[in-house]
């Protein structure tokens, strides 16, 4: 799973968003490293829904434009829980691992 598509279906899973807010929850979740563009979260959206990830759960009407909320899915929120633990026992492989004791050779002179 790329990581964009990691932290929108994160940033669902307390409760449906609208665009914006997920943009903002995004870049707050990732501290920053994660700076969706419009285009590109409209993408995304539209594949995971496409997906069954997510769904639209509202729409309103704001000065006249559309306001789509969504919400994620029961097979999204396996989807990202799945990568969770993946991510997960990857890191462990690192941060269990001893580091190696490194001998050094004293030299008698």
């Amino acid at each position: 799973m790329r990581e964009p598509t990691y932290f929108i279906l994160t940033a669902l899973l307390d409760g449906p968003l609208h665009g914006y807010a997920i943009i903002s929850q995004v870049a707050q979740l990732s501290s920053g490293r994660v700076r969706l563009a419009a285009g590109t979260l409209y993408a995304a959206l539209d594949r995971l829904t496409a997906e069954g990830m997510l769904r639209v759960v509202k729409e309103e009407i704001v000065s006249g434009r559309a306001r789509r909320y969504y919400g994620v899915t029961e097979p999204g929120t396996v989807a990202v829980r799945a990568e969770a633990d993946r991510m997960a026992a990857a890191a462990a492989l690192v941060t269990h691992r001893r580091r190696p004791i490194v001998a050094t050779a004293v030299m008698a002179v």
